[in-house]
């Protein structure tokens, strides 16, 4: 397939999901949904890329949201923390609502190692969106 040639796919996504997706690809002037889901696409290949090809010492700060009622996950979360604790410096929990919680962990260290940590955290059932920030000092 050459790069000018499109694809055709399907993908099952949360009703709820779509509904605020379609509504931010709206108000950013998005003329179709396609569009948007290649530059969100992009983006996370970008990011991936950056992170995944990352070498050498680098600080930073991962911060996720997550379903508090998801079963098991907050020890889930803690034993992972604990696992790499060589990078990680600190943490902050927040309690958004009834529902969901916003961890914050500062990172210092090989940034293939707070890849590993990321990626281990983003995986898990009930994690609902993660960002990973990593600047080198």
């Amino acid at each position: 397939m050459t790069d000018d040639q499109v694809s055709r796919i399907s993908i099952s996504i949360p009703s709820k999901l779509l509904r605020s997706f379609d509504d931010h690809t709206t108000r950013l002037g998005y003329k179709s949904r396609s569009k948007a889901v290649q530059d969100a696409m992009q983006s996370l290949i970008t990011e991936s890329k950056w992170v995944c090809d990352k070498k050498g010492l680098g600080v930073g700060a991962i911060a996720l949201v997550y379903d508090h009622g998801s079963k098991g996950l907050a020890d889930e979360l803690t034993d992972i923390q604990h696992h790499f604790e060589q990078s990680i410096c600190s943490s902050m929990h927040i309690h958004l609502d009834a529902d969901n919680c916003l961890e914050i962990i500062a990172v210092r260290g090989k940034a293939e190692d707070v890849r590993c940590l990321a990626q281990d955290l983003q995986t898990r059932k009930g994690v609902k969106q993660i960002q990973l920030a990593i600047v080198t000092p």
